[in-house]
């Protein structure tokens, strides 16, 4: 059986008040949960994560791994899912179509609405509704009904389907924009959906609270609340003629450039030694040596990304980073945003989790005369 899903995730995230799939969850974002629990499964062959125009070019780069592809979304929610079948191979079995903003699927309810697919062409996780059911009209807000909730269940996602069933489906309605999922298509074309009962834990992340139930329950499957470690981080470089000024992974404009065995950002440096510094685990100096020449000139990214690998064995995440730049000169408040944002691409955090400012020396000393830029980095580590 060939697998391959898509992940829609182009939302604009108008209840939430910005793009829910982006919002920061226990150390990544909602959509990174929803993706890691496909790519985590071996008969997952290819998953294609279907992003909006204002996102594509900014998230596709952090989303890229092995068997990951890229769709643009569409104007409505069956648009980006046609967009996305487009990227599914032809001899695919089984299509499973899931919500950027359920992180919290499991491979229990993967597996078991892509087998039940497999044998009956449809299915749908779903939960059964809890709560008391009212039919109410739209303005007056008076109870005109009140359904028997024993035959509601409340749909999720993946919503699985063999190829052929999904492409019958979107084809025969191409205008179908109203469409919540894809499963009202496929019943309009006469097949029967089978549900696959489920909990409901798999939540969709929609209102402020969904976000805070979905932390709660990741804790709870990682064995409680988390420990937050703190790491503390200091750098110093000369500042010369002749070299390139990289701070924070950017290139900034000038003359002069900090002196080192490596690119000289010390920043990066800084930042490095906060986040090992919170895992026990030494400093920069000890993966790097500097009187090894093979590290002679090598850019602090690479330094930043043996760090993120010390960070992925402990199995923690970086849930803070605030550095402080001591310099004057050149001035750094108008690089401020560069190097936050390149700080959050660099350490693959989201933007909020990142601060940046910098400090004058008062003309003290050689940071005072402009002969050094130093800097100071807190990290906070989730355990």
């Amino acid at each position: 059986m060939k697998v391959e899903a898509v992940i829609v995730a182009g939302g604009s995230g108008t209840r939430m008040g910005k793009p829910k799939q982006f919002l920061s969850l226990a150390g990544k974002t909602v959509v990174e949960w929803s993706l890691q629990a496909f790519l985590d499964l071996p008969e997952i062959e290819k998953v294609v994560v279907v992003l909006g125009p204002e996102d594509f070019r900014e998230r596709k780069k952090k989303l890229s791994q092995p068997h990951v592809v890229f769709a643009e979304a569409g104007a409505t929610r069956m648009g980006s899912v046609r967009n996305g079948f487009k990227q599914i191979s032809e001899d695919a079995d089984v299509v499973a179509i899931h919500d950027g903003a359920r992180p919290l699927v499991t491979a229990e309810i993967i597996r078991a609405a892509v087998e039940e697919a497999y044998e009956s062409g449809a299915a749908v996780p779903a939960s059964r509704v809890k709560d008391t059911l009212k039919k109410v009209a739209s303005k007056s807000l008076w109870i005109s009904d009140t359904p028997t909730r024993s035959s509601f269940w409340a749909a999720q996602t993946p919503q699985c389907y063999r190829r052929e069933v999904l492409e019958e489906a979107l084809s025969r309605f191409p205008d179908a924009a109203a469409a919540t999922d894809e499963s009202q298509l496929v019943e309009r074309c006469g097949h029967k959906v089978r549900v696959v009962p489920v909990g409901s834990e798999n939540l969709k992340v929609t209102m402020p609270e969904d976000l805070i139930m979905a932390e709660a329950i990741l804790e709870h499957r990682q064995g409680g609340r988390r420990r937050t470690a703190v790491g503390f981080g200091f750098d110093v470089h000369r500042l010369v003629e002749g070299r390139e000024l990289w701070l924070a992974g950017k290139k900034l404009p000038g003359k002069k450039g900090l002196l080192g065995h490596s690119d000289g950002d010390a920043v990066l440096h800084a930042a490095c030694d906060a986040v090992l510094g919170a895992l026990g685990a030494g400093e920069i100096g000890l993966l790097f040596p500097p009187e090894d020449p093979k590290f002679k000139g090598i850019a602090s990214r690479e330094i930043v990304a043996e760090v993120l690998k010390k960070l992925v064995e402990a199995k923690a995440s970086l849930a803070n980073l605030d550095v402080t730049i001591v310099a004057e000169e050149p001035k750094m408040k108008p690089h401020y945003a560069a190097m936050r944002a390149s700080l959050a691409e660099v350490f693959a955090v989201p933007l909020e989790r990142v601060n940046v400012k910098a400090k004058s020396h008062e003309g003290l000393g050689e940071i005072g005369k402009g002969q050094a830029i130093a800097c100071h980095a807190v990290a906070a580590v989730l355990l």
